[in-house]
């Protein structure tokens, strides 16, 4: 198995080709209450969830991405327990977001639902034994090598 590079703490930046980035924005805000770090220009912004960061590129002339401008298959959200799984998704029909899959329970032991944001862009809401209960953050001074 490889060896994790040293400082690699996982992927916590995505990258994300939109038709409109203040739509999009204000999804990813109110939704799945990310904030604004950063607005470069109307094109372009940065939010962030704490652990997680997201850019928003806005399409050239406003276009829909496609497969030009984006491969992404989904990306997902890590949450807490199942029954946080189930009230998100509880709370996002309420909120008219797009369900794609309903909640379901895996044999991993994770569960999750899928949405789509404005542009389409899928996203799973997943609990995930191994990664729901790890704590982000720098290393221990303890758990550090010299």
């Amino acid at each position: 198995m490889p060896k994790a590079l040293s400082g690699l703490m996982g992927m916590r930046h995505i990258a994300l080709n939109v038709k409109d980035v203040e739509r999009s924005k204000a999804f990813y805000q109110d939704i799945l209450g990310m904030e604004v770090v950063w607005q470069p220009d109307p094109r372009n912004a940065y939010l962030s969830s704490g652990p997680d960061n997201l850019a928003l590129h806005e399409t050239p002339d406003g276009r829909a991405p496609n497969a030009a401008t984006s491969t992404l298959d989904h990306l997902g959200f890590i949450v807490s327990d199942v029954d946080r799984v189930q009230e998100l998704e509880a709370e996002f029909r309420a909120r008219d977001v797009t369900i794609i899959k309903p909640f379901k329970r895996h044999r991993d032991g994770s569960a999750s639902f899928y949405c789509a944001d404005p542009d389409g862009v899928v996203i799973q809401m997943l609990y995930e034994p191994t990664l729901s209960g790890q704590k982000i953050g720098p290393a221990s001074a303890s758990s550090r090598t010299p």
